[in-house]
């Protein structure tokens, strides 16, 4: 048993967030990618989805809400508590309560929170999200010990304009005005640097930022802040500062998507599975 092995076996993390069938997103990102870290890693569908949202036309859903009081109950019969508690793309507002709920009553006194507000891109909202989703989500954010956002979802949290380039100092006022919706860390992705592409870091307790970066590909792909946001994840669980699980990440992100990109017919996701055993590598390199 290696150190990472033998630090997470006897860690448990839930992750919330949906389930696409076909698409590689959400779920079917988390669950292997943390799993890969040593973590037993737990899932709580929000939605079950024949195929994501984006490129997708008469897609299935099927709408879970109404299931999770009822999971959440279960588990409290049977005495099950998490170290850490992920969330990910939430299928509905209403959905919002019950998972402050699970939040409130699964997680050990100890655990950790992070919450990836998955809503928007590119300026817009994904299918089915607007301001008031988003106002909703910037209450659960501040249950968070960690709070993932791009840029839009920023913007749409503090009720700013989205552009599409901002400066440096700009995107650093934005994760300071983000702090108040975290207890405890800000890692805001999307700064745009030359040939760079940076998270903003900021940690409330040390009142201190950092900005990480990573070689930018112009490449747009559907689940690559999943891989992002889960990778951020197992490597905190692990035992790495925010800078440093950001930057593992960020590499593994890249490469992920430096394997997409050798497929053209390869649009509807991210091949995340063939840099899945370079985990390994990473938390010992970086």
């Amino acid at each position: 048993m290696n150190l990472v092995e033998k630090m997470n076996e006897d860690k448990k993390i839930l992750t919330i967030q949906d389930i696409s069938c076909y698409g590689q997103c959400s779920i079917t990102v988390a669950l292997p990618i943390i799993s890969a870290f040593g973590i037993e890693t737990a899932v709580l569908p929000s939605a079950v989805l024949s195929t994501h949202t984006s490129g997708f036309s008469e897609y299935t859903v099927r709408d879970l809400t109404e299931d999770l009081p009822n999971i959440r109950k279960h588990w409290e019969k049977e005495g099950i508590y998490f170290d850490a508690i992920y969330t990910g793309f939430i299928g509905s507002i209403e959905q919002l309560d019950y998972i402050k709920d699970i939040i409130d009553s699964r997680l050990k006194p100890d655990g950790l929170v992070f919450v990836d507000p998955a809503m928007a891109d590119q300026g817009e909202f994904y299918n089915g999200f607007d301001q008031e989703f988003a106002d909703k989500m910037g209450e659960l954010c501040k249950l968070g010990d960690y709070i993932l956002p791009n840029t839009t979802e920023a913007c749409y949290i503090l009720h700013k304009e989205w552009k599409e380039d901002f400066t440096k100092d700009e995107m650093l006022d934005m994760a300071e005005e983000l702090s108040k919706f975290t207890k405890r860390h800000v890692i805001l992705k999307g700064y745009e640097n030359n040939n760079q592409m940076g998270m903003i870091v900021l940690d409330k307790e040390k009142s201190s930022v950092d900005i990480v970066y990573n070689d930018k590909i112009d490449y747009i792909t559907h689940g690559s802040g999943d891989v992002f946001a889960s990778t951020f994840v197992g490597s905190t669980i692990s035992g790495k500062s925010p800078s440093t699980a950001t930057k593992i990440a960020g590499e593994l992100t890249k490469k992920a998507i430096e394997k997409t990109i050798s497929d053209p017919t390869h649009t509807y996701g991210v091949k995340f599975e063939q840099v899945i055993p370079e985990i390994y590598e990473l938390l010992k390199s970086i």
